[in-house]
C-alpha cells in the first residue's frame, strides 16, 4: 500500500490479509485487527469503491456481520447487508460476493434464501490466477449448501 498510494487495489488485498489474520486470532484478541482491516476498506472505497469488482465492500460487509457490535465491537447486521447488496451489484455473478451473501443470510436466520446465491456462487467465472481460492470458496459453498438443505 505504501509503495502505489491513491491506490484502492494494495489497500484491499491489505485489509484481505489484516482480517485474514483477525479470523485465525479470533475472540477479542482480534478486534483491533478487525478495526485495521476495517479501515483500509474503507479508505480502499474512498479511492474507487469499484476496484478488484467491489472487493472493499464485500470483505467490510463480512466484517460488520462477523465482528460483535455495540458495546464490544463495530459489527452491524444492517450495513453488511447494504454493503453486501452492493458488492451484489458491482459484481452479481462474482463467486465472493455471492457465497458471503449468502452466507450472512444464513447467520442472520434466512437460510431459504441463501441457496440461490450459493447456485451462483458455484456457477461464477473462474477469476484467472485465482484457480485455487475459487476451488476453496466452491468447497465452503457445497458445504453451505448442504447444511440448510438439511434444515
Amino acid at each position: 500500500s505504501e509503495s502505489f498510494p491513491g491506490r484502492s487495489e494494495p489497500l484491499i488485498w491489505e485489509g484481505i490479509i489484516v482480517s485474514s489474520w483477525a479470523g485465525e486470532k479470533g475472540g477479542l484478541g482480534a478486534l483491533g485487527l478487525a478495526k485495521q482491516a476495517k479501515a483500509l476498506y474503507e479508505q480502499a472505497i474512498g479511492i474507487d469503491g469499484g476496484a478488484l469488482d467491489g472487493s472493499a465492500y464485500n470483505s467490510l460487509g463480512v466484517l460488520y456481520y462477523k465482528v460483535p457490535g455495540w458495546p464490544m465491537g463495530f459489527g452491524d447486521k444492517d450495513k453488511a447487508r447494504a454493503l453486501l447488496q452492493k458488492a451484489l451489484a458491482i459484481n452479481p455473478q462474482g463467486i465472493d460476493p455471492n457465497f458471503f451473501y449468502a452466507e450472512y443470510l444464513v447467520e442472520t436466520d434466512r437460510p431459504a434464501e441463501a441457496a440461490t446465491y450459493l447456485d451462483r456462487a458455484l456457477q461464477a467465472p473462474p477469476r484467472p490466477g485465482r484457480q485455487i481460492a475459487d476451488a476453496g470458496r466452491r468447497g465452503e459453498a457445497r458445504t453451505l449448501l448442504a447444511r440448510i438443505k438439511v434444515q
